[in-house]
């Protein structure tokens, strides 16, 4: 079972989430327009959480021998979520200073919180279980961030514009793969376990149940938020189909 005495690796970890920060907001988009500057440099920070997060939680469970749905979590485990809990630390504060209205990615972040903060520190129990949903979520982090980098920038600069052109239809295909079917499919299996009472003595009902609506609002947004994107690029395509054809 893990301690919860000290946090040391957090503030470490939010140290170099928001060291980066500052070095892309005042160094490597200085010249990009204030309006997209915070977003750009949300997806920095973002780009050095997500791909590492992937394998680093990936070998996390791998080198546990015990893991599963209800195993304690062991030193490593909890060392990849404090990294994950001071990447989502930071970027939270970074909508609530930019984008203070930004409800729904706010309410994302504060829930995804709840879910690190609750295995890490109350339960000790079912990081395999949390970290496989992190790779799933992550898994497709570079080139969602690659993606909308190009998009900000893909009305004044040609280059952008060709690299959203050409990354759209992939990203889309990959994300709704990993969000529309593999998501799913992990979740009813965890949903499963749990409710057939399989961590009852370690994890309370509350708190896993908690887990999971946070995990289904969250694939039910991005399902939904994917798939208005898919009909974006088909009026997209579709048009410029029709103006070669004129």
């Amino acid at each position: 079972m893990e301690s919860s005495q000290s946090i040391p690796n957090l503030p470490l970890f939010f140290s170099m989430f928001f060291f980066i920060y500052l070095m892309a907001y005042f160094l490597v988009f200085r010249n990009w327009s204030p309006k997209i500057r915070p977003e750009a440099c949300s997806c920095l920070i973002s780009i050095f959480h997500g791909t590492p997060a992937v394998f680093l939680a990936t070998h996390a469970i791998l080198s546990d021998p015990h893991r599963g749905f209800a195993s304690p979590n062991t030193k490593t485990q909890a060392l990849v979520i404090d990294y994950s809990i001071a990447y989502f630390l930071m970027d939270l504060l970074h909508y609530i200073v930019f984008y203070p209205r930004d409800v729904i990615f706010i309410g994302h972040h504060s829930a995804t919180l709840f879910v690190f903060l609750t295995c890490r520190h109350l339960v000790f129990h079912g990081a395999c279980a949390i970290l496989s949903l992190l790779i799933l979520a992550e898994v497709t982090s570079a080139c969602q961030n690659a993606w909308t980098l190009a998009s900000e920038r893909r009305y004044d600069n040609e280059f952008a514009a060709k690299v959203y052109d050409f990354l759209s239809p992939y990203f889309y295909a990959f994300y709704t793969v990993v969000r529309g079917f593999l998501a799913p499919l992990f979740v009813s299996r965890m949903g499963a376990f749990y409710a057939s009472g399989g961590a009852d003595t370690v994890i309370p009902k509350w708190v896993w149940i908690s887990w999971l609506l946070v995990v289904i609002m969250a694939i039910s947004v991005s399902i939904l938020w994917v798939s208005n994107l898919c009909l974006q690029l088909y009026g997209e395509r579709k048009g410029k189909l029709q103006k070669k054809k004129n």
